[in-house]
């Protein structure tokens, strides 16, 4: 019985290796991609370069038209961060309307905003760019920025409602007794409580807000304000020559941030999706 446990969870694990490794080889040619010559990249399929070479990394770098990679960096530092803050601050104070005031309407207004979740993207794209094109908003982060900032995604707010109702309502009326009032009860009871939660609602949105590409391809045209994203499709001229080296390693540097903000917060995020919804 041992011995068949022991080859029960050799085989078991043998599986879940071959399929990781199934699963990162995109990863692992792209990493060894990009330290390959250009004439090597579809010829030679093996993982290890014959031919180390950094250049590709330092045409990439340079950009295209004057600007530099460093620029669509910052401004895709810009656009996360931004979002970032905006829906911690403005999604956690909707959640904690909808999970512990009492109004009138809000069970109808939280049916409507569980509905804009189904709600597809494309579906809302032109009536959001005619706004934003009166506005004079268009080629601006406005549109990508804002709508963080006035609680726009319904999801963390649904996730934040989930969170907040497993917080024991004992600790609000201890609170209450002790002269908290609905400000000092958010600040110093449910916002820290919260932390998991406001870790998985940063992450999500600065991987989703670095990502995205529809949504800056649509509202920006300046050279200037291109994000990594923008700049990397500029990289790929489907008429003409491209420059494969340097587009594979600027796609290697893209999701540095990524995994770096991932490692580092990663107890905190699996904590944040385990715990939501729990009473």
């Amino acid at each position: 019985m041992v011995k068949q446990s022991y080859l029960s969870k050799v085989t078991r694990h043998t599986v879940i290796i071959l399929i990781g490794i199934v699963m990162l080889y995109p990863v692992l040619w792209l990493l060894s991609s990009s330290f390959k010559p250009n004439q090597a990249i579809f010829s030679d399929t093996s993982l290890w370069p014959k031919v180390f070479t950094f250049e590709n990394y330092a045409n990439g770098w340079k950009g295209f038209q004057g600007t530099s990679f460093a620029r669509f960096f910052v401004n895709s530092a810009t656009i996360s961060v931004m979002s970032v803050l905006g829906n911690i601050i403005t999604c956690s104070l909707a959640a904690y309307a909808f999970g512990r005031l009492n109004f009138r309407f809000k069970k109808v207004l939280f049916a409507c905003m569980l509905a804009t979740i189904m709600l597809p993207y494309h579906v809302v794209l032109i009536p959001q760019y005619i706004i934003f094109s009166k506005l004079d908003w268009i080629n601006t982060y406005l549109p990508l920025i804002v709508p963080k900032w006035l609680a726009h995604d319904s999801f963390f707010i649904l996730l934040m409602v989930q969170f907040i109702r497993g917080i024991p309502k004992e600790l609000d009326e201890s609170a209450t007794i002790d002269g908290c009032n609905q400000r000092q009860l958010f600040f110093r009871i449910i916002i820290p409580l919260l932390v998991p939660a406001l870790i998985t609602t940063a992450i999500f949105t600065f991987i989703w807000s670095w990502d995205d590409f529809f949504s800056q391809m649509i509202y920006l045209s300046d050279i200037k304000l291109f994000t990594v994203q923008l700049g990397i499709r500029s990289l790929f001229d489907p008429s003409g020559a491209s420059d494969w080296g340097a587009l594979l390693a600027m796609s290697v540097l893209s999701l540095a941030p990524i995994m770096t903000i991932f490692m580092v917060f990663q107890k905190h995020f699996l904590e944040g999706i385990a715990t939501t919804g729990l009473k």
